[in-house]
């Protein structure tokens, strides 16, 4: 069931989105060479806290930090540690909050220094998939459009799409119903109504979709060891179409 939030509900994770936003940029900032990975997450740990929120990924299911930081093949879920960021690299921040008991939650995709144009247009795809979805976002429309969208506009820029891992509802619980696959066919699935709130996140590899997972039971990487970008946010359906939660 697609739980419909009150606006009591949306304004508390207007707020949790506001939080998430600033860590992403603060640590967008600071994704230099030498920089690890563990520095990265206590960046985010620490603003998390100091606004009265809660990581919501550390503990979660046994996940041991507040922020996936997923490097180059690694697609999410990646564990912070003391990797030191390199020219070139590509990486995947994912962060959530959990303010007075709601989510947001939302990705971004990094390069340090310049990058490889191969990279450069991963990133980009990656995320104009994500707003090429949301022009269709409005009342009415069937979940599934999400998902073809994204499909149709990535799969014509050359790159594939992994098909074990989705999008999301967010609310109270950080993953609720329904799941929102980046593939598939348009008009299946429920009706967009106002109040569903939405974790939308295109995940995007440069060579083949499947991934596989490593003996940490977490890291998530693409199975050919090529590159792949990660971008999301938490939207709110409202009654002419989406308001984003988690961009400043």
């Amino acid at each position: 069931m697609i739980i419909v939030k009150s606006p009591r509900e949306i304004a508390l994770m207007k707020q949790a989105g506001a939080i998430v936003a600033d860590v992403l940029q603060t640590l967008t900032d600071h994704c230099h060479v030498g920089v690890t990975t563990r520095e990265l997450d206590a960046m985010a740990e620490d603003i998390i806290l100091s606004r009265g929120a809660l990581p919501s990924f550390k503990g979660y299911g046994g996940f041991p930090s507040a922020i996936c930081a997923s490097v180059n093949d690694t697609l999410i879920h990646g564990i912070p540690n003391d990797y030191h960021l390199q020219e070139g690299d590509v990486v995947k921040i994912d962060v959530g909050a959990n303010y007075k008991g709601y989510h947001g939650d939302a990705a971004r995709t990094v390069i340090v220094g310049q990058g490889s144009a191969l990279a450069r247009k991963l990133v980009e795809v990656t995320e104009l998939s994500f707003f090429e979805a949301l022009k269709i976002v409005k009342p009415g429309i069937h979940l599934s459009d999400i998902s073809h969208t994204i499909q149709v506009f990535v799969e014509s820029h050359g790159f594939s799409l992994p098909r074990d891992y989705t999008g999301h509802g967010i609310g109270r619980d950080l993953h609720e119903d329904p799941a929102i696959p980046n593939y598939g066919m348009a008009h299946q699935g429920p009706l967009l109504r106002p109040g569903m709130t939405l974790a939308i996140e295109p995940m995007v590899n440069t060579g083949r979709h499947e991934t596989r997972v490593l003996a940490d039971g977490w890291t998530v990487k693409t199975i050919d060891g090529k590159l792949c970008a990660h971008y999301e946010n938490t939207i709110v359906v409202t009654e002419t179409g989406y308001e984003i939660l988690t961009l400043r």
